[in-house]
């Protein structure tokens, strides 16, 4: 049996065509996650699971009264949490705690956890 041979211009030309297509398709993804993101709803104060977690849009307004509040500290806020999701400098960001709702950067909520 032969076997086919790839000639080196072969070889060069289907990578010329592969690698513009993949960097198409890489940056179209990539599009269309910012455009879904953005289309989100931001999670509503009155969510069940943001009341359950003392979800705030300002941390500055954290309950410190409240048990569930203990850990908290004024440095803490979505934008630094291991949770959120998103471009960084964004006002409202996607979090994996409230999956298919926007959090405010500058809000809160019991689960936060310090980016690293």
């Amino acid at each position: 049996m032969n076997k086919p041979e790839v000639s080196r211009r072969r070889f060069l030309a289907q990578v010329a065509i592969a690698v513009p297509a993949g960097a198409a398709l890489l940056d179209a993804a990539v599009n269309r996650a910012v455009a879904e993101d953005a289309a989100l709803p931001k999670l509503e104060l009155t969510d069940p699971s943001a009341k359950a977690l003392l979800y705030v849009e300002d941390a500055s307004k954290v309950d410190t009264k409240n048990p569930l509040a203990a850990r908290f500290t004024p440095d803490q806020h979505c934008a630094n949490c291991s949770q959120i999701q998103g471009k960084d400098g964004d006002a409202w960001r996607p979090c994996a705690i409230f999956p298919g709702k926007l959090v405010a950067s500058k809000g809160w909520c019991s689960v936060w956890a310090k980016k690293v």
